[in-house]
């Protein structure tokens, strides 16, 4: 193992990797408070606020890979009682994301459930990853339809159709209490075969054993604030060697501003605007990630 492996990764990171000497490569996500942020920000019944836990840990693994600047969205979107979820990744790390549920079908599914998965939530509807290089760039989307139970299977799904990369996932959420009381906390894993060619000759015996390591992963482990990424890594990979490399840091960071905001309301007609003016002669618009209101003077607007 490298001499990385030996220095604690913290929390809200993603750490890439390689099984030594296979053409198996992988990353690990760990999150604390970004994704607690992001989740404590709503008052999210537990399942929705599991979904979206893994739609975060699933973003950032995915979009840890991307070789420019950029952004990675991830949502699903159907007919159950969650009609939405979408998680926006910048590749400098950061993180936002939210849910769009029905409170009462939410609390009818789970009646007599512990955790209803992904399929459950949303119901018949559509994966989609999509790409944004910047706006001189076209987006990259993909679509797939929701089978899996979970978003873990749904993403497999995802690289199997999208860009026929076997691909293996693993997601987790829950609360851990880390002396602050409960909060949120997400882990995932992901590897990936590379595919063979000449040089390496076959790669199907190295991934059918990773693959049978991978599976001995639990959720408790992905979560446990006491079990260092690099632990579990060893744990999971110490037959073959596991080549960590430099761990990308997180945050939970929303883009809106008052300026975005204002330039939105501009578009609106005068009309619609008025419509829009509360008791106090104030416009107020609430940001459906992270729930910051911005009051607007509708005078400004002119």
């Amino acid at each position: 193992m490298s001499d990385t492996v030996m220095n604690a990764i913290p929390d809200d990171i993603v750490a890439p990797f390689q099984i030594e000497g296979e053409a198996v490569r992988g990353r690990l996500v760990r999150l604390g408070p970004a994704v607690h942020e992001i989740l404590s920000g709503h008052a999210y019944p537990e399942p929705v606020a599991n979904l979206l836990g893994e739609a975060c840990a699933l973003a950032a693994l995915v979009g840890s890979s991307l070789k420019f600047d950029g952004r990675l969205i991830v949502q699903a979107q159907g007919d159950g009682p969650v009609r939405y979820v979408v998680v926006d990744y910048d590749t400098s790390g950061a993180l936002r994301g939210y849910c769009r549920y029905d409170e009462e079908e939410v609390a009818k599914l789970t009646t007599g459930f512990v955790r209803p998965g992904a399929k459950s939530l949303l119901g018949g509807g559509v994966f989609i990853m999509t790409v944004d290089q910047g706006p001189d760039m076209d987006r990259y989307q993909g679509v797939t339809a929701i089978e899996g139970e979970t978003l873990a299977l749904c993403a497999e799904q995802y690289f199997a159709q999208s860009e026929q990369t076997p691909t293996r996932v693993r997601l987790a959420v829950g609360q851990a209490d880390v002396g602050q009381g409960p909060q949120w906390r997400a882990g995932g894993m992901l590897i990936q075969n590379i595919a063979e060619d000449d040089a390496r000759g076959s790669t199907t015996e190295a991934w059918v054993r990773t693959q049978a390591f991978f599976e001995t992963i639990g959720e408790d482990e992905l979560l446990d604030p006491t079990i260092s990424a690099e632990t579990l890594l060893f744990r999971l990979f110490h037959e073959d060697g596991v080549r960590v490399f430099e761990p990308k840091s997180l945050q939970a960071f929303c883009r809106c501003s008052q300026d975005r905001i204002e330039t939105v309301l501009k578009s609106f007609g005068e009309d619609e605007r008025a419509d829009m003016v509360e008791d106090d002669g104030q416009i107020r618009v609430t940001c459906e990630y992270c729930s910051r209101v911005y009051a607007i003077d509708p005078a400004g607007l002119a």
